[in-house]
């Protein structure tokens, strides 16, 4: 690419997406200009290249979940330097509503999330607002460090669903939110973790981070937790008809807007329904701990993230990627685009 110039993984219509040469972004004076390593793909991105999300608008460069290096620093960007290793909380909120002061940036009424309303990492450089750069541990890697930002939402699921070691969960979807919930899970302690799929391939995972999953739908009434990372009608339905009475069960996924509940049920047997979006800063900074932990050598037996069954491709791939998430992913639970 000429000077001033980068390539950028461009969305620019349903199932339409192209390598383009772009404007290398320009840092303000809280921001730092990051040259990405690695960028993974989220299923939330997927139904935008589909056309079925609202937030993601073409033209748009994609891409929130990634990891890089420091390029340039803004004039009041402090304590951060070209050549430090980072990644980022990209989900960029105002600082002072209400949210925001108490711990809840997420829900900022004025949140903006790189990839959708600003651009994203899906390009050699993208710009971020100091606040929310995380240098990583000596330890982590880019791999690892691009994975923090979907381990920080299933973090986010499993402290405000508060699972405990008796607690008997199900998770609804073996994506890489699922899959990731379930590590998180078991780390706070639960024991049996059913997950359930149609994808055979998925399950094996599963299987493989100690999980117990199934094809089937859950067992009706068996369990205190469920955990929906679809978001379809049926799977939110699966999840209520799975618990027992005082159960509480946590929506995360957010593939159709509006669905059919049974209420009544969830009135008389006093099921506890929660939302979980994003995560806040504490869950970010969390997540990026946990991941460093494993590779510091804390073992429960288990893989603590999903690189076995992560591939890399280069930006120039990336509708083929997507196509290949949709269509068939096997058993690929993450595709991280390289640009080292």
């Amino acid at each position: 690419m000429s000077a001033g110039k980068m390539k950028a993984l461009v969305y620019e219509g349903p199932r339409i997406m192209n390598v383009r040469e772009e404007n290398v972004p320009a840092p303000g004076e809280d921001e730092v200009l990051v040259r990405v390593v690695r960028a993974g793909i989220c299923g939330s991105e997927l139904s935008g290249y589909l056309g079925h999300n609202s937030l993601r608008k073409p033209p748009l460069i994609m891409g929130h979940e990634f990891s890089g290096v420091i390029e340039q620093v803004g004039g009041r960007a402090n304590g951060f330097h070209a050549g430090d290793r980072v990644t980022v909380n990209p989900l960029v909120s105002c600082g002072h509503c209400r949210a925001c002061i108490t711990g809840n940036a997420q829900l900022c009424g004025e949140r903006k999330l790189l990839g959708a309303h600003l651009p994203g990492a899906f390009a050699e450089y993208v710009t971020a607002a100091a606040k929310n750069v995380h240098r990583l541990p000596d330890s982590l890697g880019f791999d690892d460090a691009a994975m923090t930002e979907p381990y920080a939402v299933a973090l986010h699921i499993c402290r405000k669903l508060a699972i405990t070691p008796v607690d008997r969960l199900v998770i609804v979807g073996a994506g890489p939110i699922g899959l990731l919930t379930l590590l998180v899970a078991r780390k706070f302690g639960a024991k049996d973790v059913v997950v359930t799929d149609l994808n055979a391939e998925r399950l094996e995972i599963v299987r493989s981070l100690g999980g117990i999953g199934q094809s089937t739908p859950p067992e009706a009434g068996a369990f205190d937790a469920a955990v929906d990372a679809v978001g379809l009608a049926v799977t939110r339905n699966q999840c209520i008809a799975a618990l027992e009475p005082g159960g509480r069960v946590m929506f995360s996924g957010l593939h159709e807007a509006d669905s059919s509940l049974p209420i009544n049920t969830v009135i008389r047997s006093e099921i506890s329904m929660y939302g979980a979006f994003a995560y806040n800063h504490d869950d970010f900074r969390i997540a990026l701990d946990w991941l460093a932990d494993k590779r510091d050598g804390e073992a429960d037996g288990k893989q603590a993230d999903l690189l076995p069954w992560t591939i890399h491709a280069p930006l120039e791939e990336g509708a083929a990627c997507f196509d290949k998430l949709i269509g068939n992913p096997g058993k690929v639970a993450k595709i991280l685009f390289d640009l080292a």
